[in-house]
């Protein structure tokens, strides 16, 4: 049986009257992509912001390999290998592709972020910062300045950035959002091909990609799992389908 890398235990967030998660309790396996699905306002980024440790719960905890994180902060759990992409990083667009991974590994080894200028001029880095982006498909754009970047070549440096923190676990809020048929197809490829080498909880509205790539889905509607289990028996679940996918398919 697969070990379970993070366990989430009855977790509940409420912001005064409004509970915006409540009792959710789910279990990632590792070396699996574990996607959660749900309708607009279902509490999923605030899920997120929980397991990265943006947000603290007011109940419940979150352990990872087999360690109570609940109360440790995000840089914390990243340095436990536990990562959110596309949230976690803030690109710097006047510094080129390869000096923004350079600086996640910089950080990852402990150095100061005031020697970040000459950071991608040491080989050591370099050769580390190159690897992610050829993990990327973004080796032939290492030069180029980040904000020059299409929309979706910088969601792929994203995930390079955060692969530069060698996660174990990576959390991925909403990769597609705002790209285009090519770009969603050249990511979800890329998550194919990534998925087998790290852990995922992928949290995604385009149904076609929870689908082609997930293990395990688990949906939640209004702050609450209603479902949980392999891909194909969430599909067929009654409940599941009222819920959310029969409103996708309208």
């Amino acid at each position: 049986m697969t070990d379970t890398l993070l366990s989430v235990q009855t977790l509940s967030k409420s912001y005064g009257a409004l509970k915006v998660t409540q009792d959710v309790s789910l279990d990632v396996h590792e070396g699996q992509l574990h996607a959660i699905i749900g309708p607009n306002g279902a509490g999923k980024t605030t899920l997120i912001s929980q397991l990265s440790g943006q947000l603290r719960p007011d109940s419940g905890r979150v352990v990872y390999a087999g360690q109570d994180i609940t109360r440790l902060d995000m840089a914390g759990r990243v340095r436990l290998g536990l990562a959110r992409s596309f949230q976690l990083t803030t690109l710097l667009p006047s510094f080129t592709v390869l000096e923004n991974v350079a600086l996640a590994v910089q950080a990852r080894e402990g150095s100061s972020f005031r020697f970040f200028r000459p950071a991608a001029a040491e080989r050591a880095l370099n050769d580390q910062a190159m690897a992610c982006l050829a993990d990327v498909s973004l080796a032939d754009r290492a030069r180029r300045l980040a904000g020059s970047l299409s929309h979706g070549e910088k969601r792929q440096l994203e995930l390079a950035v955060a692969l530069a923190t060698r996660p174990r676990l990576m959390l991925l809020d909403e990769p597609l959002a705002g790209t285009g048929h090519e770009e969603a197809a050249h990511l979800v490829e890329m998550f194919g091909r990534l998925k087998n080498r790290v852990t995922m909880v992928l949290i995604e509205h385009d149904m076609d990609a929870v689908f082609a790539l997930a293990d395990r889905v688990s949906v939640l509607v209004y702050g609450r799992i209603v479902a949980s289990g392999l891909p194909s028996d969430v599909r067929a679940d009654a409940k599941v389908r009222e819920a959310y996918l029969g409103e996708e398919a309208a």
